[in-house]
């Protein structure tokens, strides 16, 4: 649901006047979050089969899907480091800089679409996105589908993963391969999930009075739901311009997707889930310190000078988002034949 400024507005100024007692914090915050399944969702256009997810594992970390041969979509959301590189914005390829920092891979799939901007509709279309770009794997759709034929080893998963088609090796495969696989890269039982499912005990009293100043004073109008965020397209900047550094002026965000005026400098809310693992913060990858980027998206976006003890409150409350780990055992990856294309770094 994309919300316009005005909405955005009143909803944070509605929110900043509410003052919720002790005994309703749980029950607010219920309304307001929820707590990720123990199970990744059903993409109902892309059903999940342990075949097809163990081939979306091997291409999730095949660095043979770059022209290169040594990018990988890990390289960028390694899902050893909470799904992210810890760049300011990602090393591509000929060590290219892209323009935004990589978000996080894990809980994606719970986004309402994908990329800062959000051009792409879901983790398939995103899987497409990266490949093709100059400035990250610089591959072109050909030369992949020629690269994955070229290797014997991977013809019999692409027909176990989809077993009706008789040529099964396509690149539109290979990205719902990969999505299944990224859909179920989900990080459940959070201190803060548990939580949400009645655990008063599993916040202490800092952290409790950091979810409360979080909802009070607006936060939760841009970051709920089940990813804390991610839910719709908010202007960076409602109160109060950003930095030129942490906000960059000639990057107007979702108006290169829609050229409507009204989206210049509004990006979708980023998930706020592991948050602590996955500096540095904002599209722009300028602010490394989580207390930073809470006083900065305090004066950007609620017009409120925090101090030290209520950020510290809200870093606290943010630390309890981290949930379990995905964990994943690097796949073995079939080898290349005498016909598989030879890496291109041009």
């Amino acid at each position: 649901m994309k919300w316009k400024l005005s909405s955005c507005i009143m909803v944070v100024m509605l929110a900043g006047g509410v003052a919720w007692g002790k005994d309703d914090v749980m029950s607010q915050a219920q309304a307001t979050f929820k707590a990720i399944p123990t199970k990744p969702p059903v993409l109902k256009s892309n059903p999940a089969t342990p075949g097809k997810i163990k081939l979306g594992e091997m291409l999730y970390f095949d660095p043979r899907l770059s022209s290169s041969e040594l990018i990988s979509c890990n390289t960028c959301h390694n899902v050893g480091l909470g799904g992210v590189d810890l760049q300011e914005t990602s090393t591509g390829h000929g060590w290219q800089k892209g323009p935004r920092n990589a978000p996080t891979v894990l809980n994606a799939v719970y986004n309402l679409a994908q990329f800062w901007d959000g051009r792409a509709k879901d983790l398939e279309a995103q899987a497409k996105g990266p490949v093709q770009a100059s400035v990250e794997m610089n591959n072109t759709p050909e030369r992949v589908v020629e690269t994955l034929k070229s290797i014997p080893g991977y013809l019999p998963p692409f027909k176990k993963a989809f077993p009706k088609e008789k040529d099964p090796i396509t690149f539109d495969n290979m990205a719902r391969a990969i999505e299944v696989f990224e859909a179920t890269l989900i990080t459940p039982d959070s201190r803060f999930d548990r939580f949400l499912k009645g655990n008063r005990k599993a916040l202490d009293s800092k952290e409790y009075e950091g979810l409360q100043l979080f909802m009070a004073k607006g936060c939760s109008a841009c970051h709920n739901g089940v990813n804390i965020g991610g839910t719709g397209y908010f202007p960076f900047g409602v109160k109060e311009s950003p930095t030129d550094a942490v906000r960059p002026t000639e990057d107007f965000g979702r108006f290169k997707v829609t050229n409507t005026s009204s989206d210049k400098y509004v990006f979708k809310s980023p998930s706020l889930r592991n948050i602590f693992l996955t500096p540095p913060y904002f599209h722009s990858g300028k602010v490394w310190k989580l207390q930073d980027a809470v006083r900065v998206m305090g004066s950007a976006q609620l017009g409120i000078t925090l101090n030290d003890d209520d950020d510290g409150k809200i870093v606290a409350f943010l630390m309890t988002l981290t949930g379990k780990q995905p964990r994943i055992i690097y796949p073995i990856l079939p080898p290349n034949s005498n016909t598989t294309p030879k890496p291109s770094l041009k």
